[in-house]
């Protein structure tokens, strides 16, 4: 896998624009079963064939179980310089219907750990409206992630996925399907406690420390340009053409090592690129760039937008500041649903 996906690199490396790198992430599932030194293998073959900016941001997603005290002095030594932890929860309970491979107690000594080997930049992700929790035990966690000194949160409602042991026990009746009001409540409480002790809000989901703000998921939200590799991993031009691997481990080893690039490609029409930037623009604090649209998208497209944006600003779930089209924060939970509305069809 790792001799495909440094073949991947070669072959593709001319397809970024700007060879100097902001951000280098390592996610997509459990990067963190890899060694510390097959970390760095993959991180000195990019270095083959792009620059890093003297402040790149290299990320690891990382299981809480995974980090051991070897495993992170191996990290330390390496140029990792920001972990994002799949924590979830600091209750058992919660872990379990989640079925996460570690305990509460694992995910509290992880963060520690990882905080005694150096990484500050840390991120973890948080789980709210889960069957089993009540906004007590909501405080509980946010609390403890306050005393933790975790400078960044991404934190998302529980959903039930499709064949997994959550909908399962949901469909057997041994829990309760998640309640939309708690989820709110949760949400609205969240956004609250962590405007109190610091933390701005600048996506949906996710809250930072001023300094804190991930770069990499914020060039996503900007719509700039990115390049992923590996199984399943997704591309885009900054512009109008997406890519995206294969899923399938076995054929994306085969074709790169045949040197076929094991990828499909799609080229994104006028009404593709304007639901995108409109899905995913307003989910941040930045809003939508108006000028911005107007150079890029055809007044056909744009008149029946302006038209609809009129309503819901009337309505205030809408509000344009400095040029720039935003959700005010408390419709964020909506925010989703508020896009959508604005989609050209």
């Amino acid at each position: 896998m790792l001799d495909a996906m440094k073949k991947e690199i070669f072959l593709r490396k001319d397809e970024l624009q700007n060879k100097n790198l902001q951000s280098l992430y390592f996610g997509g599932g459990t990067p963190s079963v890899l060694s510390a030194d097959e970390i760095k293998s993959l991180i000195d073959e990019v270095l083959k064939h792009f620059n890093f900016n003297n402040d790149i941001e290299i990320t690891l997603e990382a299981n809480p179980d995974d980090l051991n005290s070897q495993f992170l002095k191996g990290l330390s030594c390496s140029p990792i310089n920001r972990l994002s932890i799949g924590t979830q929860s600091f209750f058992d309970e919660d872990l379990k219907l989640m079925n996460r491979a570690h305990n509460a107690s694992e995910a509290e000594s992880s963060i520690k750990r990882a905080q005694d080997f150096g990484f500050e930049n840390l991120s973890i992700d948080l789980i709210y409206g889960s069957p089993n929790s009540n906004l007590e035990i909501w405080k509980e966690n946010l609390s403890k992630t306050i005393a933790l000194e975790v400078p960044h949160i991404s934190s998302y409602a529980l959903t039930v996925e499709p064949k997994t042991a959550l909908e399962n026990w949901i469909s057997k009746g041994k829990v309760s399907n998640p309640k939309e009001e708690e989820q709110n409540r949760e949400f609205y409480y969240m956004i609250d406690f962590l405007k109190d002790h610091g933390f701005n809000h600048y996506e949906v989901s996710n809250f930072a420390k001023e300094g804190f703000y991930s770069r990499h998921n914020s060039a996503y939200w900007k719509y700039q340009e990115y390049l992923g590799i590996g199984p399943s991993a997704h591309s885009y031009n900054g512009n109008d053409v997406r890519s995206w691997n294969v899923a399938n481990n076995q054929q994306y080893i085969k074709k790169l090592n045949s040197n076929i690039l094991a990828k499909e490609t799609e080229i994104l029409s006028q009404q593709d690129q304007f639901n995108e930037m409109i899905m995913i623009s307003l989910r941040t604090i930045w809003g939508v760039d108006l000028t911005s649209l107007n150079q890029k998208f055809s007044p056909n497209i744009l008149d029946k937008f302006n038209k609809e944006i009129q309503h819901k600003i009337e309505e205030g779930i809408l509000k344009i500041e400095d040029n720039h089209l935003k959700i005010p924060e408390k419709h964020w939970f909506m925010a989703d649903g508020i896009a959508s509305d604005l989609f050209i069809v």
